[in-house]
């Protein structure tokens, strides 16, 4: 028995609507098979992705980097909150601290996980950046590690703020996909094994129709109005050299 890894992209079109790009399957969720994944979608037409999001799984990373070339990437707050805690301290973990000092430590991560969601909640690009800061100065000599993490994330879990303030929630997180997959699970799981890829396709793409806002109910992902602002932001950011951060639709 061979475990096969199935891979789907979906994306918001220029007429505000999802669509399921496409899905393929792989013997590993790899950079090699991402790849070929987006250029497989890239030769059937797929251009003009200026922001793709999803985990911050390395191989599909790398991908972007190479098949799609100059779009940017938004890494998933919500798949980013359990990364960002697995190096917060553990409440009662003592090690080499005192018992006091360890509680201490474990609750200031709680507050850094409360905080982090603040964020998120600010009211334009300016004030997440400034509460991003507060947060990392916060932490900066209680949680060293937690603070590095947060540093070197912050990039990518801040790409949102490239777009228009009531375009993040649609675009920070891959919670749409993460529905889709789930309904996907749930059908394989049922069946277990497989005779061969064509089958696990087919089944795959009988899970489309009732998890896709196109063919479900008609009701557009994002209006008409914002897609006008982020296209414009786009041109902006397009005609300037520094730092061309590039907003698009994209969720793998």
């Amino acid at each position: 028995m061979i475990k096969i890894a199935v891979m789907v992209a979906t994306a918001v079109n220029a007429d505000g609507f999802r669509e399921i790009l496409g899905v393929a399957i792989s013997t590993a969720e790899s950079g090699a098979g991402w790849n070929s994944f987006f250029k497989d979608l890239v030769a059937r037409g797929l251009n003009g992705v200026a922001l793709l999001t999803s985990d911050a799984h390395a191989g599909l990373v790398d991908a972007i980097g190479v098949a799609l070339p100059g779009a940017s990437w938004q890494r998933c707050r919500t798949h980013y909150t359990p990364n960002l805690m697995a190096v917060c301290p553990k409440p009662g973990l003592v090690g080499t601290d005192s018992a006091v000092v360890s509680r201490v430590r474990a609750h200031a991560s709680g507050g850094a996980e409360a905080m982090l969601h603040s964020v998120f909640d600010q009211i334009d690009a300016a004030a997440v950046h400034a509460q991003y800061d507060k947060l990392l100065d916060q932490l900066r000599t209680s949680l060293p590690e937690v603070h590095a993490h947060l540093d070197d994330a912050r990039a990518d879990v801040l790409a949102f703020t490239g777009f228009p303030r009531d375009v993040g929630r649609q675009i920070w997180s891959n919670n749409p996909n993460e529905r889709l997959n789930r309904e996907i699970r749930r059908r394989t799981d049922v069946v277990g094994i497989f005779p061969d890829r064509a089958a696990i396709i087919r089944l795959v793409g009988a899970s489309w129709p009732n998890n896709t806002g196109v063919l479900a109910d008609g009701r557009r992902y994002l209006g008409l109005d914002v897609l006008h602002r982020s296209r414009l932001v786009l041109i902006t950011t397009n005609t300037t050299e520094e730092n061309p951060q590039t907003p698009g639709a994209i969720g793998a």
